[in-house]
């Protein structure tokens, strides 16, 4: 029993310098590739959550017109917040048009540059536009993001 032990104490068990080194350059490899990939889907997350909120203030928009004679004249970021308070009207941008444009709703990505906008027009016609092309949410040029 003692000899067993004696040889035990003997035996050197445990990682080389060659091999942890190798560990930590895969790891740093790993997190070289893993981080942008993370960054790049907080993007899309916020521009999904932009394409969302404009979306969402396409619906008030419509239910203010009815509201409202189907006159969409007055309408602002604001009155569409009283009518569906999830909208962000501080990143949301109302115009109500001229001649063949209705409407045109803008609202902006939470720490981005990136615009999601939706023109209704006078014939009852819908564009779905987005800037900058190719990036995040935003598919490549012409950045017609929705149906």
């Amino acid at each position: 029993m003692v000899e067993k032990l004696r040889q035990r104490s003997n035996d050197q068990s445990g990682f080389t310098l060659v091999e942890l080194l190798v560990v930590m350059l895969i790891l740093g490899i790993l997190a070289a590739i893993a981080i942008p990939t993370f960054f790049n889907q907080r993007e899309k997350a916020n521009d999904a959550e932009a394409k969302e909120m404009v979306r969402t203030a396409q619906t008030a928009m419509e239910t203010y017109a009815v509201d409202n004679n189907n006159s969409y004249t007055g309408a602002t970021a604001t009155k569409l917040k009283a009518i569906e308070p999830t909208i962000d009207d501080a990143r949301l941008a109302v115009t109500i048009g001229t001649g063949t444009v209705a409407y045109t709703l803008e609202a902006t990505a939470k720490n981005t540059a990136h615009k999601f906008k939706i023109q209704r027009n006078t014939d009852g016609s819908t564009t779905f536009t987005c800037t900058p092309f190719s990036s995040g949410g935003c598919p490549a040029s012409p950045g017609n993001w929705g149906a």
